[in-house]
């Protein structure tokens, strides 16, 4: 996880979550899941073998997966907002 910086995260925390320090909340914890895994989808493009990046690949999709469903439950509104900025579920 080192191409993130704090500026980074705390831009992700601050425009999912409300604040900087919110990061908690299930917008921003889907958010920067959705980084993690974009990165390291880009890695494994060139690096086709590398199994244990393409575990935790499939860890983390799993992780965000069960968070949307969370969000779909509880606030619809507010899970259509984010997939939407997001880019994920067409």
């Amino acid at each position: 996880m080192s191409h993130f910086t704090t500026e980074k995260k705390a831009n992700i925390f601050k425009t999912f979550g409300g604040a900087e320090t919110n990061t908690g909340s299930i917008e921003a914890q889907i958010a920067m899941l959705t980084e993690r895994i974009n990165h390291i989808s880009g890695h494994m493009k060139g690096n086709k073998k590398d199994f244990s990046s393409n575990r935790g690949l499939i860890v983390m999709v799993g992780r965000r997966k069960r968070l949307l469903q969370y969000l779909s439950a509880n606030n619809l509104t507010s899970y259509r907002s984010l997939i939407e900025k997001l880019g994920i579920r067409k």
